[in-house]
Order: C-alpha cells, then structure tokens, then sequence
C-alpha cells in the first residue's frame, strides 16, 4: 500500500481500510500463536500498513479542524 494511494481515500473508505487491517492482524496473531502462519513478513507489512492509515486519519483529522478554526475566525 503506497503512501499516495492512501491519502487519495475518503474518510469512510479510509476508516474501512483500518478495520480491514486490524481484522487481518488479529487473525495473524492467532497464526503465529498456534504455529499456523506460513509468512510471518505480513505481520511487519499490516503493522505498517495500519501506521500509514491511521497517519493519513489523524491527518485529515487536523485538516478538518484548521479549516473549522479558519472559519471560525471570519
């Protein structure tokens, strides 16, 4: 997943994609615990990609904010 497909994403789709991760990590974990995962790189790839999807979150977040204090200030 690349940073500028991500920053593309809506607020909605954005929050699905974070859900998708989580799901696909706490399955991992069980993988990994039971001795079942085979490719233990997605682990380190889905943490990564969570971290990317909730920076882009959190950057929206502030976006959204700045523009609400900019209006505010009119």
């Amino acid at each position: 997943m690349q940073i500028g497909d991500v920053r593309n994403l809506s607020s909605a789709e954005l929050q699905s994609r974070i859900d998708d991760v989580r799901e696909a990590l706490f399955k991992l974990r069980f993988q990994m615990a039971f001795g079942q995962a085979t490719d233990t790189s997605q682990f380190r790839k889905n943490r990564r990609d969570l971290a990317r999807l909730l920076t882009v979150q959190r950057e929206h977040q502030l976006a959204d904010l700045g523009e609400q204090a900019m209006e505010g200030q009119e």
